[in-house]
C-alpha cells in the first residue's frame, strides 16, 4: 500500500487550500484559513501524517504531527 503524504494548508489566489505533498491539485479549497486548517487537521489525523500550516507569505507557520512520531522524541 502506498505511503500517505503529509498535508499542507496553503494560501491561494481565492482563499486557502489543502494539498498533499507532491500533488499538483488541491484536495480541498476553503474561503478562510480557519476552515482550511480544520479540514487539513481532520485529514492528517485520519491518515496519521503531518499537517503543515503555511502563512500568507508561504512560509511554514505551524507544524503538527498525527502519527509516526519517534518515541521517545529526539532532543
Amino acid at each position: 500500500m502506498a505511503e500517505k503524504k503529509n498535508i499542507h494548508t496553503v494560501p491561494t489566489n481565492d482563499g486557502w487550500a489543502n494539498r498533499r505533498e507532491d500533488a499538483k491539485r488541491a484536495s480541498s479549497t476553503h474561503a478562510t484559513k480557519a476552515e482550511a486548517q480544520e479540514a487539513g487537521r481532520a485529514a492528517a489525523k485520519k491518515d496519521g501524517v503531518e499537517h503543515l500550516v503555511h502563512k500568507k507569505d508561504g512560509t511554514i507557520g505551524e507544524r503538527n504531527s498525527y502519527g509516526n512520531d519517534p518515541n521517545p522524541p529526539k532532543g
